[in-house]
């Protein structure tokens, strides 16, 4: 079998134009994942726009403050991030719950144990059940990392549709400095409002014990408080960040760049 020199050029000239596109279509992917894995995944999960943009602290009407190890300094949140000293995750293989006291105990002493007193401060329209000023029995939250709406009422196949987000999760607190913590201490991070807020119970399941290099809230206009909350509890209890989660803070700081750190007074 023969062919033409036209011929033959013309299939070389079609070869290197396949495989041209080929190699296109090979940047492009790695491109698309060097992309979503640094900002995409975020963005694609992204919830509604008119979400809120903070949550409450603490009410001082019947809430007090937790003493934290340090105070949290007042200014930009992305300042803060400075300061924190930047390490890698120690092993998680010895955390435990109990490392950090028993669950939602009356640390500051008002009479309700946190978990209510963080449902009173951040349900709307709440109410009590019946003979109690503390155990919240249902109410509305306008949830900060879903952006929708969400009911809340006590019960045993209901009261899971909302949960208590540690901000600064426990097991990556552990490993990030709070095992060096006094028991007392530790206590006090997981019952410190500014590291508490109620929210979506899926949304705090798929988040489990991220940090911000992992997983940031769908809510975007919620990111800039949510970063700043997760610095200021980090100064309060003297824990570290990895290289890729200050990496992450600073991008979603870069957005705010006025985002002030977040305190209980």
């Amino acid at each position: 079998m023969s062919t033409t020199w036209a011929a033959y050029r013309r299939a070389r000239r079609q070869s290197r134009q396949a495989w041209a596109l080929i190699a296109l279509l090979v940047v492009g992917a790695a491109s698309g994942l060097v992309w979503f894995f640094a900002q995409g995944q975020f963005t694609v999960s992204e919830g509604p726009g008119n979400g809120p943009s903070e949550a409450p602290v603490v009410n001082p009407a019947w809430m007090k403050t937790v003493q934290a190890v340090e105070a949290i300094p007042t200014g930009l949140a992305v300042d803060a991030l400075d300061t924190l000293p930047v390490k890698g995750r120690a092993a998680k293989d010895d955390y435990r719950r109990e490392e950090f006291g028993q669950a939602w105990l009356d640390v500051d002493r008002n009479g309700c144990d946190t978990r209510n007193d963080i449902l009173r401060r951040d349900l709307e329209s709440v109410e009590f059940t019946a003979g109690s000023t503390c155990k919240v029995a249902s109410g509305t939250l306008r949830e900060p990392y879903v952006g929708h709406d969400v009911q809340f009422r006590r019960g045993s196949e209901s009261s899971a549709a909302v949960q208590i987000d540690h901000v600064v999760a426990l097991g990556d607190a552990w490993q990030k400095g709070a095992r060096q913590l006094t028991p007392k201490q530790r206590q006090s991070l997981a019952n410190d409002p500014v590291n508490l807020i109620a929210v979506d119970g899926p949304a705090n399941v798929k988040k489990s014990a991220s940090d911000a290099a992992s997983w940031l809230p769908a809510n975007k206009r919620f990111r800039c408080h949510y970063v700043a909350r997760q610095v200021s509890v980090k100064v309060a209890y003297r824990l570290w960040v990895t290289q890729a989660e200050k990496d992450a803070m600073r991008r979603v700081l870069d957005s705010c760049p006025g985002q002030q750190t977040i305190r209980a007074s």
